[in-house]
């Protein structure tokens, strides 16, 4: 009797037990199948190692109208279970998932405990709309300033890991920018708060972004989208040791718009630059090239070699054929002087003397 009751429990038990399986793995199904990509829990780029051997820090900014970084920009209002990078951002903050730092006046990033926002300082600041009930607090999709979101400050450091051999660029910051009109009727822009990228990549890797104006199934994580510098941004501040801006008009430094993409082409350049010195490629495949490039050169100087052969026989030819010519017209030339003139014969009109006609007696 007693084994025919734990035998029941078993079998009662045993159903329960995987319908709370499949219950699970349909949760987990229903997760992973945004756009056929697959969420993580990690952030896709490796930590930069603190003893790297070479790094250059640049800030660069992101306008949001362009093609290229429009996939964070839209949609404004959250629909279809899409929702853009600044709203995603920005409710993290509000819930304390992802911590916020102020934006100081020199527009560097302080990460330290002390400079730590408060989600009601940021409300207030910028002016955004709340409810609280019941002691939380609640703010509507719409009146998120999403649409005056226009831009970013991203700070990426470009370095080389010496521990693999790699070279990498990754972003280390990001600080939404508000444009908002004042009220001389013109456009301000306001930096909010910065934001480091190494919090909120765990969370980034769950928002799936467009990132294609042809195939609308096509998705993609706005970490994977960071993390392969799909992004185009324009370099505003390099970290050196003036900790100097680079600002167009009225700046006693750069004086003009061309100054300043001028220098941003420097700054590009050292970047690439060191990039093509650290991949050299294969020693190998350099030596295969090299000596094709030999095999090449001689096969070019063997086909020059014979052309010249070539049109110096055809030189000695027509030279001969000439000196022929020469000959033979010399030769005809004597031979007309040596030959007496010939007498021309007069004809006489009337009585005079004319052609002599001798008869014959037949």
């Amino acid at each position: 009797m007693a084994l025919f009751f734990t035998f029941s429990i078993s079998v009662c038990a045993q159903p329960a037990r995987r319908r709370a399986e499949q219950t699970q793995q349909q949760t987990r199904r229903q997760t992973n199948r945004a756009g056929g990509a697959t969420y993580r829990e990690f952030p896709a780029a490796q930590a930069m190692p603190a003893d790297a051997d070479w790094r250059r820090d640049v800030y660069r900014e992101l306008d949001l109208m362009k093609d290229e970084n429009a996939p964070l920009y839209y949609p404004i209002v959250p629909q279809n279970g899409r929702t853009s990078l600044f709203t995603y951002l920005f409710k993290l903050v509000l819930r304390g998932q992802v911590k916020a730092y102020r934006y100081n006046m020199q527009g560097t990033e302080d990460f330290s405990a002390s400079n730590t926002e408060r989600p009601l300082d940021i409300l207030g600041r910028f002016e955004v709309p709340y409810d609280t009930a019941g002691g939380r607090m609640r703010i509507n999709d719409v009146d998120i300033p999403s649409e005056e979101v226009t831009s970013y400050f991203v700070k990426e450091s470009t370095y080389y890991d010496q521990h693999t051999a790699t070279f990498h660029s990754r972003v280390v910051a990001l600080c939404p920018v508000l444009h908002r009109g004042d009220d001389f009727g013109g456009s301000a822009k306001r930096p909010m708060f910065w934001v480091k990228y190494e919090e909120a990549a765990p969370y980034l890797g769950k928002l799936m972004i467009l990132y294609s104006n042809l195939n609308n199934a096509a998705q993609m994580s706005a970490d994977d989208y960071f993390t392969q510098n799909l992004y185009k941004g324009d370099i505003y501040m390099a970290t050196n040791l003036q900790d100097r801006l680079l600002v167009s008009k009225d700046d006693e430094f750069l004086e003009s718009d061309s100054s300043l993409q001028a220098q941003r082409n420097v700054i590009e350049r050292q970047l690439n630059d060191f990039e093509q010195h650290v991949w050299r490629g294969d020693s190998v495949q350099q030596a295969a090239g090299a000596e094709q490039s030999i095999a090449s050169a001689e096969t070019n100087v063997t086909a020059t070699d014979s052309t010249a052969v070539q049109q110096e026989q055809t030189t000695v030819r027509t030279s001969r054929r000439q000196a022929n010519a020469r000959r033979s017209g010399n030769s005809r030339r004597q031979r007309s002087s040596a030959q007496p003139p010939k007498q021309r014969r007069q004809r006489s009109s009337g009585g005079g003397s004319g052609y002599s006609v001798r008869r014959q007696r037949h």
